[in-house]
């Protein structure tokens, strides 16, 4: 086929909406952030919670920190394009600056939980969805421990939640084992890249 007539039938892809969930611990913030300054066009979707924020942590970049009465009130104004309570907190993806992005072309990387993961694939079914997994409990029980963090009864919930949200693997559309930060975050690029060259994201829609 000519590249003119080729062109006919192309468009540039719109931006890439990437799911990534793992139990607390597992290491997906980390590998996102990571993910974020070797690919070029992804940005980290910045989500709205109403737990405390944690020695090190800024407003406005890792989290937008909010009171659990100012976050309810913005659920009833349906400000999010997911929400969920995950231990104890509650934790949302504000619905107005995903749009904004995927418009431009970024690829935007949701580092969510479980719950919030369904509500995107619903809302999205487009959406590409990673689970990082540790190498094993033993491990990630060693990596809660070392961030000292968490209480012994909020290690012994993060612990129990982590065996539940384990069940979710089977719905996810990849999994990386985080046994190596670099080898895994290598494998997430991959991902990426083979992602934007699907054929369907560059046809041009049928009016």
């Amino acid at each position: 086929m000519p590249t003119r007539t080729l062109r006919k039938f192309l468009r540039k892809p719109k931006g890439l909406l990437v799911v990534i969930s793992a139990p607390s611990g597992a290491g997906k913030t980390t590998i996102a952030l990571e993910v974020i300054q070797k690919v070029p066009d992804v940005v980290r979707s910045i989500s709205m919670t109403s737990r405390s924020i944690r020695p090190g942590e800024i407003n406005g970049k890792d989290y937008v920190f909010v009171s659990q009465k100012e976050f309810q009130r913005r659920i009833k104004l349906n400000h999010f394009l997911e929400w969920a309570e995950v231990h104890e907190n509650l934790y949302g993806t504000p619905k107005s600056w995903v749009n904004n992005q995927i418009s431009k072309g970024k690829i935007i990387l949701l580092v969510i939980d479980v719950q919030g993961a369904e509500q995107i694939k619903q809302a999205y079914p487009e959406c590409v969805s990673i689970f990082i997994l540790p190498p094993s409990m033993q491990e990630l029980k060693y990596r809660l421990i070392k961030r000292n963090t968490e209480s012994k009864e909020s290690l012994t919930v993060r612990i129990r939640n982590a065996m539940i949200e384990y069940k979710f693997v089977k719905d996810y559309d990849y999994a990386v084992i985080n046994d190596d930060l670099n080898n895994a975050v290598e494998k997430v690029r991959a991902i990426l890249a083979a992602e934007k060259c699907r054929v369907h994201r560059w046809l041009t829609p049928k009016k």
